[in-house]
């Protein structure tokens, strides 16, 4: 049996390739959009992808299955397990075979057994692995978002993300019922997750690859909590606010993502056409760095880095119903595909084109001075805090803020600025803080793009106060 591991570090995602030698058939096992990878290791090794499948309704990034199953014509797998609420609305058109409890399919020698294992999701299936070639018994489990390393998928999505009310505790529940009827198989087995370290699907995930149920067993918390009413307090207590753009990616997931083909890189687009866009109210990402935004940029762009939040931080807070435009760094090749690459594989795959960065230069020589977003050091914000002339915005999340914050600070969190700009104050500073800088300086620069004019940042942030040791106030004291 051939094996290959894919790993997207943007998305914290893995995927994987299983291969019959002896049939030349190829499975691939929750693909991302970018879909090339799969196809190039196939055709390196000699397989061909004849089978598609996923785990589950993916929340954090638009599912690849249906496209590379058009594009090679493989036999698509979908659950059928999530009952009228949580089924495929695509499966039919696609010719889709969908699964269930106890489904088995073969790629060549190698059998595919299925368990539901709701939880996670509703529909969430885990896929046992046997080389039929060598092997009776299954030699590992594609767990998906169910079992992960050293954690669990969480239970909370659907209702804190697609918000479909009262599914939180009852997903809980079935996700422990799930590891009940998993710890029963042999020790030996092989975990295969769908995510690693940084995924917000969990609350602390490994970075290790893979392990295996033995080893989970003994050293996952979940495994260690008997009890189902505590297990459910235990899973739902201290998950992590989810990202906004989770609801979209459910709708998409569900309904279809629709087939791109060859990801046709954008055009490039001269200085005077950004002028134009930016009138009629474009939505215009500069991707360079926050401090290189804040020095000089264009007025009416948004500063969203291309850095490792850049996927989140442009799902949250891009629109999804129309075009968007970049202004990136090009003089590398690849640096264009990639940037749209990573909006796509989040279902914002609308670019309608990009800027150069030597369009700075020549927006500043022929039009108007390029904007600034100066910083504020700590002893400035002490000076002024709690009752100053200023209005200091905290862009964390309520969990965070409700933790502690520095005193006479209001809570906007990040995602949700967009929509909450009427309670922007106009009529003195704006002093913008995080944790510990990147969020501020994103939430800065919309502030600024949406007519906020006097707006700095306090780049130290929460970090940096609480320190010095300075007060800090905590919701409800």
């Amino acid at each position: 049996m051939f094996f290959r591991h894919f790993y997207d570090h943007q998305l914290a995602q893995a995927s994987y390739l299983v291969g019959c030698p002896a049939s030349g058939e190829a499975l691939v096992v929750d693909p991302n959009r970018k879909i090339e990878p799969y196809l190039q290791t196939a055709e390196a090794e000699g397989f061909r992808v004849t089978h598609v499948t996923e785990t589950h309704i993916h929340a954090d990034f638009v599912s690849g299955a249906r496209e590379l199953a058009h594009r090679t014509g493989a036999r698509l797998h979908l659950s059928g397990a999530g009952g009228p609420d949580w089924c495929y609305a695509f499966a039919a058109d696609a010719g889709a075979a969908l699964l269930g409890e106890s489904s088995t399919f073969r790629v060549g020698q190698v059998e595919i057994a299925v368990m539901h294992t709701p939880g996670h999701t509703p529909e969430h299936l885990t896929f046992l692995v046997t080389d039929t070639a060598t092997a009776d018994q299954p030699m590992g489990a594609f767990t998906g978002d169910f079992l992960f390393v050293g954690d669990v998928g969480r239970p909370d999505l659907l209702e804190r993300a697609a918000h479909i009310a009262g599914t939180m505790e009852l997903g809980a529940r079935h996700l422990f019922r799930s590891l009940q009827r998993f710890r029963r198989l042999p020790d030996f087995l092989q975990i295969w997750p769908g995510h690693g370290a940084g995924s917000a699907c969990g609350k602390a995930l490994g970075a290790v690859p893979q392990s295996t149920l033995g080893y989970e067993k003994r050293f996952n918390w979940a495994f260690a909590v008997e009890n189902e009413d505590d297990f459910v307090r235990a899973v739902l207590a201290g998950q992590p606010d989810p990202p906004r753009y989770f609801g979209q990616m459910k709708r998409i997931n569900r309904d279809g993502p629709r087939l791109l083909g060859a990801l046709r890189r954008p055009d490039r687009l001269p200085v005077e056409r950004l002028a134009t866009l930016l009138a009629a109210g474009a939505t215009v990402v500069d991707t360079r760095p926050a401090r290189e935004f804040a020095l000089g940029a264009i007025p009416g762009t948004i500063n969203i880095p291309h850095n490792r939040g850049f996927t989140t931080w442009s799902g949250s807070l891009l629109p999804y119903d129309g075009e968007l435009y970049l202004l990136l760094d090009d003089r590398r090749d690849s640096t264009v595909d990639r940037v749209v690459r990573q909006l796509a594989g989040i279902g914002l795959d609308r670019v309608g084109g990009y800027f150069g960065a030597e369009v700075l230069e020549e927006w500043s020589g022929s039009r108007s001075a390029l904007q600034t977003i100066p910083r504020i050091a700590i002893a400035e914000v002490r000076a002024a805090a709690p009752d100053g002339p200023l209005a200091l915005l905290d862009v964390r999340s309520p969990v965070e803020w409700a933790a502690g914050h520095l005193p006479g600070s209001s809570n906007i969190p990040i995602a949700d600025l967009g929509e909450r700009l009427a309670e922007v104050p106009r009529d003195r500073l704006v002093v913008v803080h995080c944790q510990s800088g990147s969020r501020a300086a994103i939430a800065a620069s919309l502030l600024r793009a949406r007519g906020v004019a006097d707006v700095r940042v306090f780049s130290g942030g929460f970090a940096e106060w609480s320190a010095a040791g300075y007060p800090v106030d905590r919701a409800g004291s």
